[in-house]
Order: structure tokens, then sequence, then C-alpha cells
């Protein structure tokens, strides 16, 4: 068995690209893709969500900033960032999107356009340097904390990198085509003199570069530190993911109790030992003749069938699932951590699979299918655990307690019994439970049979 081990604001947006994206050719992935899609649409949906919020709560406060019919071309442009978010939440999906890059393309360039761009319904001639006095490259850090909700570090450095270029961009144009006020700037010398610093600060044509440069610095640090938390944070997704694969694969052949003790320790499988163990061994008898004159569909959903029931036994029994054989499979007690009743499980097992075989039968009798017959062989002794394999590994339980196991289901068919189950069996059951059980119950003795692979003949007990 295989183990794995004063303007809009607007709010956030979705991811364009990420480098945790799974290869969706590898099929191992399948829970880590699962994971980033689940988190992505969450992600997204949340971003949306608190773009929305961001519209209506500054629709709401511009009027007190502003009560103007200017305002109105606030408004317009929230409008506008409304139908982003919501075209983002169409488009969304993992790994690199040109439809999201091109929307958040949009969204950084209308930010740009609605702090730079003087209002067109506005009075006011003031010079072209009076529209940086509104902090308004604040409000870009909100775009950039609402990209990180999708979870891709990629994206949030794009975003940053993106709006450091459109903002310096728009400086340089701004500063090329604005004309000065010169009136202004004697007026502010005029009324600062002697101190010209101050003068100059607050002089209305000055674009003050320097903040200017200090504003996109300190952006991009931000930046730069939010894509590491976010790629920190995909890294722990893409732990949690591998973790809930090697879960579910363990899930495959162990009951849930052991996978529960298996997910809380670190090395139980990797250590080679040996124990006593309960092997059992089922089997369709004439499975071969029954799929000779039936579908492959017909065939393939019969052997699905069976392999639920017997596996759900198999659990219910804390059984653990060894592998499938075609028409049968090869099931373990005590493994891989041995208890104080683990012949007793594995021959409850047994019968109740004999029991679920026939409750089956009377279901497929009453649809006019033919009952299917099964055997049953167990027996109990050493064997030697641990992992085999290199890259793939499996969990292996090997030895001579295997053998035997298989050669005592293949007795039934010459007993004409549908369970075989050695005298070593049956005195470790015995022992479990302090004498007789009601799962030895109607347990016939054959005594001196020989078996291939022991140096003398056993009792093998069985069940019609």
């Amino acid at each position: 068995m295989t183990n794995s081990l004063a303007a809009p604001v607007p709010g956030g947006t979705a991811s364009g690209s990420t480098d945790e994206t799974p290869d969706t050719n590898d099929a191992a992935n399948k829970f880590a893709e699962a994971a980033l899609e689940r988190h992505k649409r969450e992600g997204v949906e949340l971003a949306v969500r608190a773009r929305w919020i961001a519209m209506a709560a500054i629709a709401i406060m511009l009027p007190f900033i502003n009560f103007d019919l200017e305002v109105l071309y606030y408004g317009a442009f929230l409008v506008v960032f409304s139908l982003i978010g919501w075209v983002h939440l169409r488009v969304a999906r993992v790994g690199r999107s040109g439809a999201e890059l091109l929307l958040i393309f949009c969204d950084l360039a209308l930010m740009t356009i609605v702090f730079v761009v003087p209002n067109p319904f506005s009075d006011n001639e003031w010079p072209l340097a009076m529209q940086y006095r509104f902090e308004g490259f604040l409000y870009f850090y909100v775009l950039l904390a609402g990209g990180a909700l999708a979870y891709s570090w990629r994206t949030v450095r794009w975003m940053g990198t993106l709006t450091v270029a459109l903002w310096l961009l728009a400086f340089a144009i701004a500063w090329f085509v604005s004309s000065d006020n010169i009136a202004l700037t004697e007026a502010a010398i005029a009324a600062f003199q002697p101190d010209l610093e101050l003068a100059s600060f607050l002089n209305p044509n000055n674009f003050l570069a320097y903040i200017r440069l200090q504003e996109v610095v300190v952006f991009m640090i931000v930046a730069i530190t939010l894509s590491l938390v976010v790629r920190r944070y995909g890294d722990l997704l893409m732990g949690h993911a591998a973790l809930e694969r090697e879960r579910a694969n363990l899930a495959r052949y162990f009951s849930p109790n052991v996978v529960e003790e298996l997910s809380n320790n670190d090395e139980p499988l990797k250590q080679i030992r040996t124990q006593d163990v309960a092997v059992l061994f089922v089997d369709i008898v004439g499975f071969t003749t029954y799929a000779a004159d039936r579908s492959s569909e017909e065939v393939i959903v019969t052997l699905r069938q069976f392999h639920q029931r017997m596996e759900q036994e198999v659990f219910r029994h804390n059984g653990t699932l060894d592998k499938y054989l075609g028409d049968g499979l090869m099931a373990t007690f005590g493994t891989p951590f041995a208890s104080d009743r683990d012949a007793f499980n594995a021959l409850r097992c047994a019968r109740a699979m004999i029991a679920s075989v026939a409750e089956w039968n009377k279901a497929r009798e009453n649809a006019g299918e033919q009952p299917i017959r099964a055997s049953f062989g167990l027996h109990y002794g050493p064997a030697v655990l641990g992992d085999i394999g290199a890259n793939r590994l499996e969990f292996a339980v090997i030895g001579n307690t295997v053998n035997v196991a298989s050669r005592v289901e293949a007795l039934t068919r010459g007993l004409s019994v549908r369970l075989a189950a050695t005298d070593e069996l049956l005195e470790r059951v015995r022992s479990e439970v302090d004498g007789e059980d009601q799962a030895v119950s109607g347990l016939v003795p054959h005594n001196d049979v020989e078996i291939r692979g022991l140096d003398r003949n056993i009792t093998v007990w069985t069940l019609a």
C-alpha cells in the first residue's frame, strides 16, 4: 500500500498568476490543486466584497468632503471600480490569467488617472502640482492589500511594480505638461520670507519630487514584504494540502482510528520490525467463469460493490487493507500497531464479511443476478513490517505467515467451505477473549492438514 508522505478608493483584486499552481499532470497534486482553487475563490470573493463595501463607504463620505456637483465625477469612477470587481469575480482562476492581469492594470491605471488628472467639472484653476497635495497615493495600499487576498505572491509583487511605474510615468507627464503660476510662487515667497525652504515646500507649483520618490520607494518595500508574507502563506497551504493528501492515502488502507494515530506519529511506518499479526485473504470463487459471460462494465461494477463491502468490514474491525488482489483482497490485523485483540478482530471481520456477502446476494437474487460466492482464509503468526521502495514507498507485510494465510484460503475449495482458519489463529483468539466466544462457534476442526510452507501438518478450522 502506498503512503505519500477624497477620491474613490477601490478595494482588493484577484490574483493573476501564482507559482503555487500545482502541476495538473501530476495526479498526486489533486489535493493541492483543489485547495488552491478553493482558497483562490474564497480570496477573490472576499476581495470583491471588500471593494464593494469600500465603494459604498466612499460614496457616502464624498458629499461630506466636497458637497458639489463635481463629486459626481468621482462617483462615476466608483461605479467603474465596482464593475471591475464584478468582472474579477467572473474570470478568477488558479494559475496565470491574462484577463486578471488586464483587470488589475485597469484598476491601477484608473486609480492613477483619478489622482493625477484634475477633475474636469471643477472650477478650480490650481496648478497641476496641487493634485499631488491630496495624498491620493495612500489609497494604492488598499488596492495592494486587496490583491493579497487571492494568495498569489507574484501578483502582489507585480502590482507593486506596476503601481510604481504608472505613478512615476504620470508624474513625469504632469511635470512636463504643467506650467507654473508665477503669481502663486511669488506670493508664497513673500508670505514666508525669509524662510525660503518653507516657502518652496508650500509653493503650489512645487511637485515635491523627493516626496514622490519617497512614496514609491516605501510602497515597493511594502509590496515586496507583503509578497513574501503571501508566498509563505502559499507554502503553508501547499504543506497543508500535502498533509491532507497523505491522510487521504492512509484512509484508503487503515481504519479511521489508526489514521489518527499515524497522523500524530512522525515515523511509525519506517521502522522495520517483526511482530505477530493476523492475516486475512478474501477471494471470489469462480470469478473467472463469472466474468467470461459478462461485459467489462458489469464485471467492474460487481468488483466495486464487493470490494466496498469487504473494505467496510476491514475498517470496522480495526484492520488494515493491505492490497486488492484482482477479485480478492488481503487484510492484516495488528498493523501498523498491535493490539490485544488482533486475531479476534480478524476472525470477527471474516464472519462479518460472510454475513455481508449473504445480504448482498439476497439483493442480487431479487434483481435477477447470479449470487457471488466468496472464500476466506486466516492465519496468525510473525511477519516483517516496514516501508519498501525508493521514491514510491509501500508499507509491506511479508513473511511466511502471509503465504500460509493465502494457502489456507485456497483450501476452502477442496473442503467445500466458506472460511478456513489455522489452529494458531484459533488459539490466539481464545487467549485474547479468555475462553470460548461466539466468534469461534460453528467452526469445525480438520486435523492433520498439510500446508505448503509449514514443516508440519496442522489443524484447520472451517465454517461451511
